[in-house]
């Protein structure tokens, strides 16, 4: 395959880019008033409007024409139809058929695995209802009340971003709390005001051998053996989301309560299988098959929408063309909804760990940039921390602003305010104020350059109407195959993680000099090992 800066379209995108990169929204606007009619697309009951970016209809064009080259429509069909796609690990890449309807069929392997996916959507569901209904008791005959995920990213990061995002759906008499992180602290303040008859775990691991997860599973057993004084006390306290069942007998939980998911099903695009458990006890089993049919709605869109109506496609492209021509390195997700304050965390990882790589599928070296850094809080608390340097810094920032047109919690005039803010930054982003605009306003000379705007700041806009479990599938899709479309045109393999490994295998190292007894014979370079003893001395 010709290498991607060799490729006709990308020299043609370097050529357009070198014609239009000063060219000022203002002027876009001012010559075509339909722009922001013209540039928005609307499907699933998603408004995306991309007016306020720095592309002509010529730009869109010649980026279709690189998705084109790209074979993105052949890439798509592959992952759709269970190749493996994911070549350094040799597996398919299906999370699209964790929400595929029974009648649909998928193969891996000449196997149809949409049955196996909805047995386990189906043991989910009895589970989950007997939780919430009070059937599943506790060791001593209590109902349970308190339910903690433990897990690390992504048995973590979605989970935990859904039931955020979800938690108007959820069942409020209940107490959902999720532990990820090996600091002890994490594990302490989780379970501090529980009352371990009331509590039920769920230990998320593929493996049953993450250290983080392991870690603060042993903590939660023995914090729950403290009191219940039963080993037997275990399988009404634990359940596993796993494939190990040996490890998971051997910790003592009945593997009768656990929760299969498969090696097709990379972690940050799991939370719509078993590692949602924790969620689908939280809202319940209806609303999370909404959701599932949120996420279905949005692979139909992606896999059979011509490219230039593809909302994945286009966000996806818009990324690449600020990322990789006019050299912007991150990207801020900003959720005009309190209910999304953990989308930017969670998509973070969906990013970043995909599409962190710098060599490409054939194992070059890449000579342009790949995935960006992904930031952002909901508003409108960014507004009063870092949209200064949005506004008026030196760095280039692309923004996707996602604001709702309902909210759930109609409260005068709570949602105007906000959604009035939500307009208005988008556009201040795009046209500023100029010098003579800001004279105009009788501002003394001496602040004319302080309280200047220079404008032209791109931005998205995602406008949904109500935050509902659908909504949040279809969201949440929409930025799964946004990131696949740019790793397709990075030709880079967006579902390894290779990048993680080598700081565990270090650590796997570190803790017996930790640990030992006496003082260990040290290997490291000699910041390390400085840096080891004096924690050994100081702890």
């Amino acid at each position: 395959m010709t290498p991607l800066r060799q490729r006709a379209s990308w020299k043609a995108l370097e050529d357009h880019y070198a014609k239009i990169k000063n060219i000022h929204l203002r002027q876009l606007f001012a010559e075509n008033p339909k722009r922001g009619q013209e540039m928005a697309v609307e499907a699933l009951g998603i408004y995306f409007d991309y007016s306020k970016n720095r592309v002509t209809a010529e730009t869109i064009k010649l980026l279709l024409n690189l998705a084109e080259e790209a074979d993105l429509r052949s890439r798509i069909d592959s992952m759709f139809k269970g190749e493996k796609i994911n070549i350094t690990e040799n597996r398919a890449v299906l999370h699209v058929a964790l929400r595929a309807p029974k009648d649909q069929q998928i193969f891996v392997d000449g196997e149809n695995v949409v049955p196996k996916v909805h047995a386990v959507l189906d043991k989910m569901s009895q589970f989950a209802d007997r939780v919430r209904n009070g059937d599943w008791k506790g060791h001593t005959g209590k109902r349970i009340r308190n339910v903690v995920n433990i897990g690390i990213g992504g048995s973590d990061l979605g989970p935990v971003m859904a039931y955020e995002a979800l938690r108007h759906y959820s069942k409020r008499d209940m107490v959902f709390r999720f532990v990820s992180n090996i600091d002890g602290t994490d594990i302490a303040e989780a379970t501090r005001d529980l009352d371990p008859e009331e509590t039920l775990f769920i230990v998320s691991s593929k493996t049953f051998t993450t250290l983080e997860t392991l870690t603060n599973a042993r903590t939660a057993r023995d914090w729950c053996l403290k009191k219940l004084k039963d080993d037997n006390a275990v399988a009404k306290h634990f359940v596993a989301v796993s494939t190990n069942a040996s490890e998971v007998a051997k910790f003592g939980i009945d593997t009768a309560n656990m929760f299969e998911f498969w090696d097709w099903v990379g972690g940050r695009y799991s939370y719509d299988s078993a590692i949602g458990l924790s969620l689908m006890i939280a809202i319940g089993p209806e609303h999370f098959r909404e959701m599932l049919a949120g996420f279905h709605a949005m692979d139909e869109h992606f896999r059979t929408a011509p490219f230039d109506k593809n909302l994945p496609v286009l966000l996806g492209l818009i990324g690449i063309w600020y990322n990789n021509f006019f050299g912007a390195e991150t990207v801020a997700i900003l959720p005009y909804d309190h209910y999304l304050g953990r989308l930017s965390a969670y998509l973070q990882q969906l990013d970043m760990e995909s599409n962190g790589k710098h060599v490409d599928l054939d194992g070059n070296v890449v000579d342009y940039q790949t995935g960006p850094i992904v930031w952002g809080t909901p508003g409108t608390n960014g507004q009063h921390a870092y949209y200064q340097l949005i506004h008026q810094g030196t760095k280039l920032i692309p923004c996707d602003f996602i604001g709702f047109c309902q909210t759930l919690n109609p409260i005068p005039p709570h949602h105007d305010l906000l959604m009035a803010n939500f307009f208005a930054q988008t556009e201040a982003l795009a046209f500023g104020k100029t010098a003579d605009e800001v004279r105009a306003d009788g501002v003394p000379d001496f602040q004319v350059p302080h309280r200047t705007f220079e404008g032209n700041h791109p931005t998205n806009t995602i406008l949904l109407d109500r935050l509902t479990p659908e909504a949040l599938g279809k969201l949440i899709a929409l930025y799964e195959h946004k990131v696949f479309v740019q790793g397709t045109i990075w030709h880079i393999n967006s579902f390894d993680q290779w990048g993680v490994e080598l700081g565990k295998v270090l650590a796997n190292r570190i803790i017996p000099e930790l640990q030992a007894k006496d003082e260990p014979k040290l290997n490291h370079d000699s910041s390390t090992n400085t840096l080891i003893q004096r924690y050994r001395k100081l702890r």
